[in-house]
Order: C-alpha cells, then structure tokens, then sequence
C-alpha cells in the first residue's frame, strides 16, 4: 500500500439469525370452519412447507386438535400468526423451551 493512499474498511452489523434467537413453535389449530383444501393452500402459501408436508399438517389438526407447523424466531412467529389469522385459520405460538 502506498503511504499516500489509505484504505479502512468497516465490518456492517450481523443481523440475528434465527438459529441465535429463542425458538417458538406455530401451531395450527382445528376448526370445523375451512374445508380441508383451503387450510392446505393456506399452508402451502404462508410457509415453506410443500403441498405434501402441508397436507400431513393439516391432517394431523384435523385429527388431533392441533399441529406443528414450523419453529422460528418470536417475531416471524407472530408475523405468520397474523397472516394465518387473516385468512380465518387458528394458529398460535408457544416457546419451544
């Protein structure tokens, strides 16, 4: 490096990762509302999960209560809470400690 040119680099702030924060569990609740379909479309829509995964999900609401959707961070947690509650679904979220 030439002693009139001076380089000075900074290092942005690392975001959390989800991995990091404390984990919560998504739970999709029964309801004899929605039709079967809707619920998997809304699944499949609103999260990562595939069609396939989505259908075993909703099956298991229907059969006893209540299912796993996906675990994440508190603040997507609430964040898909909301959004499965815009469509007329029942979903909440619980620390997975």
């Amino acid at each position: 490096m030439n002693a009139g040119t001076s380089k000075s680099t900074t290092t942005a702030p690392t975001r959390p990762r989800a991995a990091r924060l404390p984990p919560w569990r998504v739970l999709l609740h029964n309801d004899d509302v929605n039709d079967m379909p809707y619920v998997v479309e809304a699944i499949v829509t609103l999260t990562t999960l595939n069609r396939h995964a989505a259908v075993e999900c909703m099956l298991e609401a229907h059969k006893r209560g209540l299912a796993l959707l996906l675990t994440t961070h508190r603040e997507h947690a609430e964040l898909i809470s909301e959004q499965f509650r815009s469509k007329r679904l029942t979903v909440t979220i619980e620390p997975a400690n």
